[in-house]
């Protein structure tokens, strides 16, 4: 059987229940006509590029998935009839990937990155022989004054 990922797009105005309740009847239609969810991935409430039917924020969903055409064509009919998807993509693959996606890997690594604020001020006091930030503020306001 072909092999398969879909991304939908849920509106942000419904609970994170609910578009698991969507994404399980999803799961269950692609089940009846004889297709199998191989890995289903929720990337969270995300912005999104550009207001899409008066929404600023979506619930981003993937699906791994193996099944034959006419299970497509009904999740996509599905999809399209229904008021809480937003959008939604399907392409063909030719092997799905193992382990997590590339946006929950990039997800994970940037809250392990160090914030930009914190370095300058941690910089700082790393420096055991550095006068403290205030006293170089006023040294500094000084050689202006003097200047």
């Amino acid at each position: 059987m072909p092999l398969y990922e879909n991304v939908f797009i849920a509106r942000q105005d419904i609970s994170g229940a609910q578009v698991d309740a969507l994404a399980d009847g999803f799961t269950q239609l692609i089940a009846e006509q004889g297709g199998e969810i191989k890995k289903r991935e929720y990337w969270g409430l995300r912005n999104l590029a550009y207001r899409m039917k008066k929404n600023r924020k979506g619930h981003y969903v993937l699906f791994n998935i193996e099944a034959p055409p006419a299970a497509i064509a009904e999740l996509e009919r599905t999809m399209r009839i229904n008021e809480d998807v937003l959008r939604y993509l399907t392409l063909r693959v030719d092997q799905l990937e193992e382990g997590p996606s590339p946006v929950m890997q990039s997800r994970g690594s940037r809250e392990d990155r160090p914030r930009r604020d914190r370095d300058r001020y941690e910089r700082y006091e790393r420096e055991p022989d550095a006068p403290p930030l205030a006293e170089r503020a006023e040294a500094a306001v000084t050689e202006k004054a003097e200047a």
